[in-house]
């Protein structure tokens, strides 16, 4: 979410011994080809190298998050066919796999014109799991394949949906000699809106037509194990403390966050600001935030949100910009006595820790 947030894992990594993925969405980090992200103003290139360079004991993996056709603003607003989004997303693998990405997302779930068939998504994760073999093959870099969705709808993947994609997916690689996935992506009940998790999986209720999480999560895991793969959840974030510890007790072996990280930075930059009678930079920064609209997809219908509570959710996405960057370097200035970054990178740190310790990484 920010050269903070990446910094912060890297620290942790290397500091604990433990393993962490930074998984890179194709807006906050692409090739050069593309421009790069919103993350940093980072190209792939550049983001690897310094990833490589400062994760001294290698205990970071480098991660592409929902790779694929139309994953990338530019596909959109070009309203590129499927063939050339396909050509498209396979350029940006290549540049991940040729920077170092050690795990790739295939997701060619995104279509801009229209649903497509599970069976239809499924012939396009062939092609990509083909051409990424292929790529990763002729570099000699080895990479691990991540499969499933990006929709978040707050329920549950079924088995039987399960079942049919890991079977296809498992006879498609042995058949053609491609490494199996580490990781599918499920649907265990989670759902970011706004700034809280408004799924199942963290509700003290039970939600008319779905199975319970602690029923249906380890039906899914089973299946897992009968194919040979891990599973991960999206949208983790904001879920309780207690939710948290649950996850390694009920088997989940991985799971994304993102966005709260990216929220959490933002308070502590305005707390900071606010704190020390900096009140006209503070409204800059959240004038400039909302002005971005970066907090409308994140929205609930009927919302009761403020406007200072929709800055505060695509803060975050303005921290590379030459406006945010102005308002700090002001800060840096105004504050002299404050390390402003060394501040900020540790209400990360905290933030990260949360996850870390409830998935017993550390202890």
């Amino acid at each position: 979410m920010s050269v903070n947030c990446v910094d912060a894992s890297i620290e942790i990594a290397n500091d604990n011994r433990i393993p962490l993925m930074l998984i890179a969405s194709r807006r906050q980090i692409d090739s050069a080809d593309f421009g790069g992200g919103y993350v940093n103003n980072w190209t792939t290139e550049e983001f690897s190298k310094y990833v490589i360079e400062n994760d001294k004991r290698g205990y970071v993996l480098l991660a592409r998050d929902h790779g694929g056709p139309w994953q990338n603003t530019i596909e959109k607003e070009k309203k590129l066919s499927l063939r050339q989004a396909m050509e498209s997303a396979k350029k940006s693998y290549e540049a991940d796999i040729r920077s170092g990405f050690q795990i790739i997302h295939i997701d060619p779930s995104e279509d801009i014109f229209g649903r497509s068939s599970t069976d239809e998504i499924l012939e396009r994760v062939y092609e990509l799991l083909d051409f990424c073999t292929d790529i990763s093959r002729k570099t000699n870099n080895d990479i691990a394949f991540e499969i499933g969705t990006e929709e978040q709808s707050g329920g549950m993947n079924t088995s039987e949906e399960l079942e049919h994609v890991l079977s296809s997916v498992m006879n498609f690689c042995e058949k053609n000699t491609i490494p199996k996935p580490l990781f599918v992506v499920m649907q265990t009940g989670t759902k970011v809106m706004e700034t809280k998790n408004v799924g199942t999986f963290d509700t003290p209720f039970r939600i008319a037509d779905e199975i319970p999480a602690e029923i249906q999560i380890p039906k899914m895991i089973e299946l897992c194990e009968k194919y040979g793969i891990y599973m991960k959840e999206h949208n983790t974030d904001y879920l309780s403390t207690e939710a948290l510890r649950w996850h390694p007790k009920v088997g989940i072996h991985a799971a994304n966050v993102a966005p709260e990280f990216g929220v959490e930075e933002t308070r502590a930059f305005l707390e900071l600001l606010e704190a020390n009678k900096q009140k006209k930079l503070a409204e800059r920064f959240l004038k400039l935030a909302y002005d971005s609209n970066k907090w409308n997809k994140w929205m609930l219908p009927g919302t009761d949100a403020t406007d200072r509570d929709r800055s505060i959710i695509a803060g975050h996405y303005v921290f590379a910009t030459p406006e945010f960057l102005e308002i700090k370097a002001e800060a840096v200035k105004a504050l002299p006595s404050i390390d402003i970054e060394a501040h900020l990178k540790s209400r990360v740190k905290e933030s990260i820790l949360r996850y870390v310790k409830g998935f017993r990484l550390i202890v």
